[in-house]
């Protein structure tokens, strides 16, 4: 069973091991508002044919002229293609009247006259309710014999929750099964795509995050990289962090390639030091993406121009988005697409803290985090990283998801009590494969940016 029906998206193709396999009988379940409907008439209009039709057979579920009315309204929606290699069919009269031997009867009839390469029942529940279970089974049967003589492709989308999947027949003759759903936490909604069963072929197992959009089902496959020990090449040129004096304490720069985490408490300028490692990259020849869920353009152009920077630079691209309505899969990968479009070199994630509260748990965050850098690590791209801290004087963790331990090098900036004044300090606590000064720097924030003082003769404590 090699050949493979596609649904026009390739990211979703991707999570099925390369598409549905063909003339195999397909379930597409979930609860009301899902987009069952939508992602069925995906694969209609991308399949169908004037040669290999696409049969779509509306039952008592979802009225007829609705599926049409609605169907017209999204981008693939073909008008021309509906009554030439687009059927419907509105089985829900005969339903009425004769039952599921009705419908047995009319869908072998249209087969034959038709000869379709793909055939959508919904609703495909809503069956069941007119036969008793040994009818039902008798009627699953020969419906499925009838569809295995003849080689089309059957989707039969359904109200179905994951745990219906035991106790409905329907489910042990079919060969694939996607399950899409809603998951709610506090006010944010998630929609999420599994694989529950693909006979013959591998998948992306987990759950896969998705919009409905007007051009269907738009799938963020689970970002999970295994651990992948193959070599690959580093480079042993430097990357400046932008401010000399910190340069010295990292023994002359990042590694390329390197992730830095940067953490500290508000307004202590976690996002000023990103922005110099940014743009002292861009005016080195090295692209950057400035990867924002903190301060909107005009605030952070407002910003950047106080610095003598500007975000018009030709290679320096802003990916700004709003924290409210962020999905960290849609994120992720529009950042690996930013990055490969630009040629990026340097990219800013600011901040760890607002892409964390995106993320439906704690588990997923760090396996995203993970796969980043592991991904942008083998492209040579250096990244650095902003994470907010609760305290303002004493620090008693780093990070609360589990990303220190991930990156090549950890910068702490912190508060410090005077007298009579608040002093920022700066530390450099870790550095992968290099040595570094873990000495404690007073810094300031002048107009020419970040600049260090001296180390703390007697270093206060942190409190």
């Amino acid at each position: 069973m090699s050949e493979r029906l596609s649904s026009g998206h390739p990211r979703l193709d991707g999570v099925l091991g390369g598409g549905l396999p063909a003339n195999g009988i397909n379930m597409l379940i979930g609860l009301p508002g899902t987009g069952k409907t939508i992602v069925a008439q995906q694969y209609v209009f991308t399949n169908a044919t004037p040669e290999r039709p696409a049969l779509y057979l509306a039952t008592v579920s979802e009225p007829f002229d609705k599926i049409l009315r609605y169907g017209q309204k999204l981008g693939f929606f073909d008008r021309n293609a509906v009554g030439r290699s687009v059927f419907y069919e509105d089985l829900g009269t005969l339903l009425n009247e004769g039952g599921v031997p009705a419908v047995l009867e009319q869908v072998s009839t249209l087969i034959k006259e038709r000869r379709p390469g793909i055939i959508v029942i919904d609703s495909f529940k809503a069956l069941s309710a007119y036969a008793t279970g040994a009818e039902f089974r008798s009627f699953l049967h020969d419906l499925a014999r009838h569809l295995s003589v003849f080689p089309a492709s059957s989707l039969w989308v359904g109200e179905y929750g994951e745990d219906e999947i035991a106790a409905a027949p329907e489910f042990a003759v079919a060969d694939a099964i996607i399950a899409l759903s809603t998951t709610r936490a506090a006010e944010r909604e998630t929609r999420s795509l599994r694989i529950l069963k693909l006979r013959g072929s591998d998948f992306a197992p987990g759950s896969h995050a998705y919009r409905v959009t007007e051009n269907g089902l738009d799938v963020f496959p689970r970002l999970a990289d295994p651990v992948d020990i193959s070599d690959y090449a580093l480079d042993p040129v430097r990357q400046s962090s932008g401010v000399a004096a910190l340069d010295g304490m990292l023994a002359d720069g990042y590694w390329q390639g390197a992730s830095t985490l940067c953490a500290g408490p508000s307004g202590c300028g976690k996002t000023l030091m990103g922005l110099h490692f940014v743009f002292n990259g861009v005016r080195q020849g090295e692209p950057g993406v400035l990867a924002t869920l903190q301060e909107h353009p005009t605030q952070l152009a407002r910003i950047v121009e106080g610095f003598g920077w500007s975000l018009d630079e030709e290679g320096v691209e802003l990916m700004y988005r709003s924290p409210v309505n962020v999905y960290i899969d849609e994120w992720v990968y529009d950042l690996l697409g930013a990055v490969e479009r630009t040629g990026a070199r340097r990219v800013l994630i600011d901040s760890l803290t607002d892409l964390q509260l995106a993320s439906p748990d704690e588990t997923r965050f760090r396996e995203y985090m993970y796969s980043l850098v592991q991904r942008l690590s083998r492209q040579g791209v250096g990244l650095f990283m902003t994470s907010e801290l609760p305290d303002l004087f004493q620090v008693t963790r780093l990070s609360q998801f589990g990303v220190s331990h991930l990156s090549d090098n950890v910068v702490l900036l912190q508060y410090i009590r005077d007298e009579s004044a608040v002093r920022r300090a700066l530390t450099v606590l870790k550095t992968r494969a290099s040595r570094h000064e873990p000495e404690i720097r007073e810094f300031k924030i002048a107009p020419e940016g970040i600049t260090l003082g001296e180390p703390f003769v007697a270093a206060p404590a942190f409190e």
